[in-house]
């Protein structure tokens, strides 16, 4: 697992947040960076902070942008933590959604995304389950399969 230092940018994203919600944030932020394989990156993409798989390891993506494995991101009314895995992965999204029901907490999600507006609203093992479990080889052998099916 990695635990990359936080780049300047991210730091910076993060600072400029009201002191509640990086407060917030943070726990966050470091559940994930601690259970993060090696080889994906932490930067600011679009204006959120998140892992990627770097251009430098894989370039041929369809849009020229680096593969997005995990975003953070503060909206207006609550969070969002971005799970590529489980859009990727139909089978890692139902047992997500079947391991999460069985924590007794609701689960607030679209397609990838938790979204949540206290620390209590997430089971950060469980997260830090999920973001452990995709090496880099296996997301972009899982992108190359579903790209040549297009």
């Amino acid at each position: 697992m990695s635990k990359e230092p936080i780049p300047f940018e991210v730091e910076t994203l993060v600072l400029d947040l009201e002191v509640d919600r990086r407060a917030l944030l943070y726990p966050v932020l470091d559940t994930v960076r601690d259970a993060m394989p090696e080889g994906y990156r932490l930067g600011v993409y679009n204006g959120i902070l998140g892992w990627v798989v770097p251009l430098e390891t894989y370039p041929n993506t369809y849009n020229k942008q680096p593969l997005a494995y995990v975003s953070l991101a503060a909206q207006k009314n609550y969070n969002s933590l971005y799970l590529m895995s489980l859009y990727s992965f139909p089978e890692k999204d139902a047992a997500f959604r079947a391991d999460w029901a069985a924590t007794g907490r609701a689960l607030n999600m679209g397609k990838s995304c938790v979204r949540f507006k206290s620390l209590a609203d997430l089971d950060l093992d469980l997260i830090a389950r999920e973001v452990a479990s995709v090496s880099v080889q296996d997301f972009i052998a899982h992108y190359e399969r579903v790209k040549h099916q297009d």
